[in-house]
């Protein structure tokens, strides 16, 4: 079967078929450096969405296309950096080509993932049962050609393939639940206290969200996206301490950035000491960190545990899955963690502290760690400066 050639600025009204865009059509193969996608479907927009995300990549409309490719690839020795199943294509096709990728142990280490984009609730909850997925994603949320999606790929390519000498042949759901099965005690934890705290705290929630009301215009709740244990995306939930805006700022006030004096390469991190854009109340909020009480509830959802390295906006996210920083990526988020209790409010402390300080945690988190962590957490609580 041969490959059509496919130009990055053909017309999306092209009823695309199998095909290549990578600069090496007679061989197959992507230069050094090129990150390369796999896509089964039949969805153009979604194709022209991976040709701005990615480098190179191939398509295929059918499970018999993908395999026939699939195959001639892997002979090649030249694999794809990741293989995304439309959802759209149905349940008995995502499982024929599992079954089939499983039989190539060249695939072994390539993550399989399925776009869930327009899939009802019952039928994501149908592809969330599929524990041989690596991970669900909604490529119609994502913005064509941001590094979100190729940074979430470098981070499962990684830890797959690190982690097939642990449990070989297994998807890095089943990987993380298996490791995951000592800490039990940690999530009943999570749930037994967040629910308490919800509860108990619910008349505190009340009186801040009509302060925040009173004194600025806009929502109580600042909700942003957070990138947190195996580069997940979800929805971060904290009271509202800035201006309406303030996300808009940030590159207006990146000579202001905390993390830059102590970095001679540009920062992962943002922080302003005194940031103009709090409010009055804001900063009250911070500095007793009562902003972080909606966060309880990203923990009853599962999202988050009590104790956990930081959930990082998305913009901070994509630029530790190196293979240096990526390992803070497999613990939990946290509300507190490790960083907090010994650097928090510390205006010395360096970006590189803070990640080694997060790798540290993933390496040594269980139960009794987290208690000990949650025992030191209220010292820490009254910040040092306006952060």
């Amino acid at each position: 079967m041969e490959l059509e050639s496919l130009n990055q600025n053909q017309s999306a009204s092209k009823t695309y078929k199998h095909f290549t865009i990578c600069s090496d059509l007679k061989n197959n193969k992507k230069s050094e450096g090129q990150r390369e996608f796999f896509y089964v479907g039949k969805n153009d927009e979604k194709i022209d969405f991976l040709i701005k995300s990615f480098d190179c990549g191939y398509a295929a409309e059918t499970v018999e296309k993908a395999k026939s490719i699939l195959g001639r690839i892997s002979e090649k020795n030249s694999l794809p950096d990741i293989i995304i199943f439309d959802a759209a294509m149905g349940e008995l096709s995502l499982k024929e080509l599992h079954r089939y990728i499983t039989t190539d142990s060249n695939y072994a280490a390539v993550p399989f993932v399925l776009d869930a984009s327009g899939t009802s609730p019952n039928e994501l909850n149908l592809f969330k049962s599929f524990r041989f997925l690596d991970e669900i994603v909604f490529i119609e949320k994502m913005i064509p050609g941001s590094e979100t999606l190729r940074s979430k790929i470098y981070f499962l390519k990684k830890f797959k393939a690190r982690s097939q000498s642990i449990l070989p042949g297994k998807s890095l759901y089943k990987q993380m639940t298996a490791i995951d099965s000592r800490f039990l005690l940690k999530r009943i934890f999570d749930i037994v206290v967040s629910s308490a705290a919800i509860l108990l705290l619910s008349p505190v929630y009340l009186l801040i969200a009509l302060i925040i009301k009173l004194e600025s215009r806009g929502p109580v709740l600042y909700v942003s996206q957070r990138a947190g244990r195996g580069y997940r995306v979800f929805e971060f939930y904290k009271f509202r301490t800035m201006e309406m805006g303030a996300d808009e700022k940030i590159n207006q006030l990146s000579h202001l950035n905390h993390y830059n004096a102590h970095d001679d390469s540009e920062s992962v991190f943002f922080k302003v000491i005194n940031d103009t854009r709090i409010t009055r109340i804001g900063a009250f909020l911070r500095n007793s960190s009562l902003d972080e009480l909606p966060q309880f509830i990203n923990v009853l959802l599962g999202e988050m545990s009590l104790v956990g390295n930081r959930p990082l906006p998305l913009y901070e996210a994509v630029k530790l899955t190196t293979n240096e920083w990526a390992e803070r990526f497999m613990a939990p988020a946290g509300i507190t963690g490790l960083w907090q209790i010994k650097k928090r409010g510390r205006e010395e402390m360096s970006m590189e502290e803070r990640i080694k300080l997060d790798i540290s945690y993933t390496q040594k988190y269980n139960f009794m760690y987290d208690l000990w962590i949650m025992v030191n957490t209220p010292a820490a609580l009254i910040q040092k400066s306006n952060t």
